[in-house]
């Protein structure tokens, strides 16, 4: 295994500094001194000298890598998976490589969703039977001049509520990427401000202003959902914020491993009620076919025979089949088995099952509405006799 000269470096001076503190006045007095001296070490210097240059291909040939006929990213001479250590003791420019054959990798999707799925890439996609989010998208980062100094906090003809909130959002991101840049960028000789989307300042920020200026005005007579992981948090805020709207509009919703939390995002009482499944008295049902929990997480039926319409299923990571119900702790919407163990995965090997389930969703909010103006036809005869 090879050792950096960073890592001899301090080998050596830890050595000597152990080797002063048991000795006596003398030792303390040259303690001292290295310890001035160590104060005065460059430290991204040291790593700039160490590490080779952060210059990376733009194509995946060029990090001699390609996807096989099974979708999978393989290494073209080794037929190998992706491995992150590409070099010993260069975690930052391992990190760095990574970002950057990730860069292509995301070019790669939008290419197949444009070419194989006849999917239009626009700013603000308006219209189409798909609206696919791009919630991580908040900000772009530029060279830090004077003038940007506050850049992100000029909207003062905002209300004060907001403009906190942006704040606030503004320095918590700040002071995270602040803390992580120089461990990731030793290099990097630009200081860099980020400029914020405006009111698209976080995934939550994103998925509520794409609910007012699109999802609201669409003709869709059936709206779904499918969010993964994060997503799954970011429609949770977005009930909160706009609960009558996406119980009005919403007619089903799936989510794959979400993250969210009903008591951490403190969803009220009728939200919580939505995404779970309750009777008139809010009783909590179970669902069994043939004796087991599994593929009935759409519909079930009340003491009265009348069925009761899930509003939202979450497929989550685990080793039970597609399906098989997973018990909660929380007072949350129904969880099942998304067939597999891996997070990333959960979309994928749920997809016909959620598919089933807004179809289910559909035809029991067309049935629903056609019992309704059955219902009103049959009181409007009696009226007029």
């Amino acid at each position: 295994m090879s050792i950096s000269i960073i890592s001899l470096i301090w080998l050596t001076l830890w050595i000597n500094m152990a080797q002063l503190q048991q000795g006596g006045p003398d030792e303390k007095e040259k303690t001292t001194a290295l310890k001035d001296l160590l104060s005065r070490i460059d430290l991204d210097e040291l790593m700039k000298k160490d590490e080779p240059p952060l210059e990376f291909p733009d194509t995946l040939e060029g990090f001699e890598y390609a996807f096989n006929e099974k979708g999978q990213l393989r290494h073209i001479a080794t037929g190998e998976p992706f491995v992150f250590n590409a070099r010993e003791d260069l975690h930052r420019w391992n990190q760095k490589r990574y970002e950057a054959l990730g860069e292509i990798i995301t070019k790669y999707v939008y290419e197949l969703l444009e070419k194989d799925c006849k999917l239009k890439k626009v700013s603000l996609p308006e219209g189409y039977g798909v609206i696919v989010l791009n919630p991580n998208e908040n900000y772009i980062e530029v060279e830090k001049t004077k003038s940007q100094m506050h850049l992100y906090s000029d909207g003062s003809d905002e209300p004060a509520e907001k403009r906190e909130r942006k704040d606030k959002t503004f320095k918590e991101a700040k002071k995270r990427r602040d803390f992580y840049e120089k461990y990731r960028n030793p290099q990097k000789e630009k200081e860099m401000v980020p400029l914020y989307i405006r009111d698209n300042g976080s995934p939550e920020e994103h998925l509520i202003y794409v609910w007012d200026h699109f999802i609201t005005h669409s003709a869709a007579e059936n709206t779904f959902f499918v969010a993964h992981s994060y997503g799954g948090l970011a429609f949770v805020e977005l009930m909160i914020q706009r609960e009558a709207d996406v119980k009005n509009k919403v007619t089903a919703v799936a989510l794959t491993d979400s993250v969210h939390n009903v008591w951490h995002q403190e969803a009220g009482k009728t939200i919580r009620e939505w995404m779970r499944e309750v009777d008139k008295q809010g009783l909590r049902k179970k669902i069994i076919c043939k004796g087991i929990a599994v593929a009935c997480y759409r519909k079930h039926y009340h003491r009265d025979g009348k069925s009761s319409i899930r509003n939202c299923c979450n497929w989550v990571s685990s080793s039970e089949p597609l399906d098989t119900s997973v018990e909660s702790m929380l007072p949350d919407c129904p969880r099942v088995s998304a067939g597999t163990e891996r997070h990333e995965l959960t979309s994928w090997k749920s997809l016909p099952s959620i598919f089933k389930f807004f179809t289910e969703a559909s035809e029991a909010k067309n049935s629903s509405l056609k019992a309704a103006l059955t219902r009103r036809s049959h009181r409007i005869k009696h009226e007029e006799i």
